[in-house]
C-alpha cells in the first residue's frame, strides 16, 4: 500500500505555521503503560466510519491500519530486507512452478477463526475465487485463473507469470473466512461490521476516533503481549504529533517538521524515528513531451546538480525520504542486490562543471550566465506542486536554486491541489515532484515511470505512472521480459537493462527514497525493529505491523 501524500502532507502545513503545539484534538487516548497491556497507535487521518472491510482502501481497518492484526495473510515478506525469504503464516510452505503461473501451497492445521470455526484450505479458495470473480476488491489486479483444493492442499493457477506479484499475493491478500462472506449480498461494498479473523485480536468497540482491539485467548501463535490495541484516528498533524511528544500515542506515521524537536527530543532515551527506505521513489518527473526537457542530456544536466542532502535535510528534516544516490535511480541499501555491475558505485555527485559540459556536447549554449537550448531559445522551467506539500515545496525551492547554477530560470508554482492533479493527469506541466510505485524489487518502480503500455498522449486524461509520457520501445520490452523471465539470469539481464535506459535517459531526477517507517516510543514497550535490527517495517497499516505487534514485550 502506498502512504498518500494527500492525508500525510495536506496538513504538514497547518503544522508548519502553528505557533505552538494544539491540545490533542482528534483523540482522547491516553497511555495507559504496561499496567493493563494497551499499545496506543495513532494516525492522522480524520474521524472513521465503521467499515471494517480489509479489501477497501477507504475502510477505517485500512485507513488505521488494523485489518494487518485481524486478517492475516499466507506468508509475511519483510519489506525492508525484500530478497529475504518471506515467515511462512498461514500457509507452512509454498512452491511456484509453470514460470510462476501456478502455486501450490500448504495451509496451517488448528488455526481458527476468531468466531471459533476452523480455517482450511476451502478459505484460501473461497477468497482467491472471490478476487477473481470481485474486480472491486482485486485492488492489485491478480489474474486469478482456477483454484483447487486437496486436503490442506491449494493450488492456484494464473493466467500470467507472477513473479513481480508475489508479494501481493502472499503478503497482500487478507485471507477471509467463507463461512461469513460468502453470506455478503456484495463483498465489494460490505463494511464487515462484525470481522471474523484468524489474526491475534479482534474488535472490541468502534467510535469514529478510536477503535479497540482485544488480544484472543485462542491465538495458533505464542500469546502477544499487547493485551489491548487502541487506534486513535487524530484530526491532523498538529494532534497527532503532540500525541507523540506527550506519550498518549506510542506509534505513529505522519510527517513532522522539525520532529528531532517536536518528538524526539521530548523523551530522548524512548521517542525514535525509525525510517528506512524501500524500493520506491520520489523525485522530478520530467515532461519529456515537451521542449527543451524532451532532450535527455537536459535531464542528466539537471540531474547532476540537485542537491539531495540539501532536500534530505532541509525538505525532509533530515529522516522523513532518505536520499536516493546510486545513479540509476534504485534506493539503497534495499537495493544493493538489484544493481547491475557497471553502476554498483555510481553515485550521483552535485558536479555544476560536468553538467555545463553536457549540455554544451549536446549543442546547448551559454550567454553569460543564462543557458539557451539548440534553438537558441533561453531555458526557462516551472516546477510545480500543491501548495501544501511542504516538504515538497522546499525541494523545489532548492532544486530552482540548484539548475540556476547551469542558467536556467525556474519558478516554482505553489498550485491548488485540484488544478495540479488535473494538469499532471493531462500531461499540462514542465517538471513537478511525484512519487513512483514500488514493490520487492525495482519493476514496478521502473514500470511506473518507463512503461509504455501506461503512455497517454498529452491531453489525455487518466494515466495510472509513467507522467512524464516517456515513450522507450527498448524499455517497454524489458519491463515484459522481466515480468515473464522464466529464471534468475533473464530477470537480471532485463534489470540491467532497464538500469541503463533510464540511466542514458534521465526521464525521471529520482531524489529520495521512500519509507516504510514510523516514530515509537519505546517507554512501555520494547522489541521494535531498529536499524540494526530491521526485522520489519514500521509503518502502522502495513502488513509488517503484525509482525511488530508480535514482537514486542512490556519495557522492564
Amino acid at each position: 500500500m502506498r502512504v498518500s501524500r494527500r492525508v500525510v502532507f495536506a496538513v504538514a502545513g497547518s503544522l508548519m505555521a502553528a505557533t505552538a503545539l494544539t491540545a490533542c484534538g482528534g483523540g482522547g487516548s491516553t497511555a495507559k503503560g504496561n499496567a493493563d497491556g494497551v499499545l496506543n497507535v495513532g494516525m492522522p487521518n480524520g474521524p472513521q466510519t465503521d467499515n471494517n472491510n480489509p479489501y477497501l482502501s477507504s475502510s477505517a481497518a485500512n485507513s488505521l491500519g488494523y485489518k494487518n492484526v485481524i486478517f492475516e495473510p499466507l506468508a509475511l515478506f519483510n519489506k525492508v530486507k525484500p530478497t529475504d525469504d518471506a515467515k511462512p503464516w498461514l500457509a507452512t510452505k509454498w512452491d511456484w512452478s509453470n514460470n510462476y503461473q501456478t502455486l501450490t501451497l500448504t495451509v496451517r492445521d488448528n488455526v481458527k477463526w476468531s468466531d471459533g470455526q476452523a480455517f482450511s484450505a476451502d478459505d484460501v479458495k473461497f477468497t482467491f475465487d472471490l478476487l477473481k470473480a470481485t474486480a472491486g476488491l482485486n485492488h492489485n489486479a491478480i489474474p486469478f485463473g482456477d483454484t483447487t483444493v486437496s486436503g490442506s492442499t491449494v493450488t492456484a493457477t494464473f493466467t500470467s507469470p507472477q513473479f513481480v506479484n508475489e508479494y501481493k499475493i502472499l503478503t497482500d491478500t487478507p485471507i477471509v473466512p467463507k463461512h461469513q462472506w460468502s453470506t455478503f449480498k456484495d463483498p465489494a461494498t460490505d463494511p464487515v461490521k462484525d470481522p471474523v479473523g484468524t489474526g491475534p485480536f479482534k474488535l472490541k468497540t468502534f467510535t469514529p476516533q478510536t477503535v479497540t482491539l482485544d488480544v484472543r485467548s485462542d491465538y495458533w501463535k505464542d500469546a502477544p503481549k499487547v493485551k489491548e490495541l487502541r487506534y486513535t484516528s487524530y484530526t491532523d498533524n498538529n494532534a497527532q504529533a503532540t500525541a507523540l511528544a506527550t506519550g498518549a500515542c506510542e506509534w505513529a506515521f505522519a510527517f513532522i517538521p522539525n520532529a528531532k524537536q517536536v518528538f524526539v527530543s521530548k523523551d530522548p532515551a524512548h521517542n525514535q524515528l525509525y525510517f528506512p527506505p524501500d524500493l520506491a521513489g520520489h523525485g522530478l518527473w520530467f515532461n519529456t513531451t515537451k521542449a527543451p526537457f524532451d532532450n535527455p542530456a537536459l535531464r542528466q544536466a539537471i540531474n547532476m546538480v540537485i542537491n539531495r542532502d540539501d532536500i534530505f535535510n532541509q525538505g525532509e528534516s533530515g529522516y522523513f525520504y532518505p536520499p536516493i544516490t546510486n545513479i540509476t535511480g534504485i534506493p539503497t541499501p534495499a537495493g544493493n542486490s538489484f544493481l547491475a555491475p557497471e553502476y554498483k558505485s555510481q553515485d550521483v555527485k552535485v558536479d555544476v562543471a560536468g553538467a555545463k559540459a553536457k549540455l554544451t556536447g549536446a549543442g546547448f549554449t551559454f550567454d553569460g550566465n543564462t543557458l539557451k537550448d539548440p534553438t537558441g531559445k533561453p531555458v526557462t522551467m516551472t516546477l510545480s506542486d500543491p501548495a501544501g506539500w511542504s516538504d515538497y515545496q522546499t525541494d523545489l525551492e532548492i532544486i530552482k536554486d540548484n539548475v540556476s547554477k547551469i542558467g536556467i530560470t525556474a519558478t516554482v508554482d505553489k498550485a491548488n491541489q485540484d488544478a495540479w492533479t488535473k494538469n499532471v493527469d493531462t500531461g499540462n506541466f514542465d517538471a513537478v515532484l511525484h512519487w513512483t510505485d514500488g514493490g520487492a524489487t525495482p519493476y514496478q518502480l521502473y514500470k511506473s515511470i518507463m512503461d509504455g503500455d501506461l503512455y497517454k498522449p498529452v491531453g489525455t486524461p487518466g494515466v495510472n505512472g509513467n507522467y512524464g509520457r516517456f515513450q522507450n520501445a527498448d524499455a517497454t520490452a524489458a519491463l515484459k521480459a522481466y515480468a515473464s523471465a522464466a529464471d534468475d539470469a533473464g530477470r537480471t539481464a532485463a534489470m540491467n537493462k532497464l538500469q541503463k535506459i533510464f540511466v542514458d535517459n534521465m526521464p525521471v531526477a529520482l531524489t529520495s527514497a521512500s519509507n516504510l517507517g514510523g516514530e515509537y516510543s519505546t517507554k512501555n514497550w520494547t522489541g521494535w525493529p531498529t536499524n540494526d535490527n530491521p526485522y520489519a517495517d514500521a509503518h502502522p497499516t502495513l502488513p509488517g505491523a503484525l509482525d511488530v505487534i508480535l514482537n514486542l514485550k512490556p519495557a522492564a
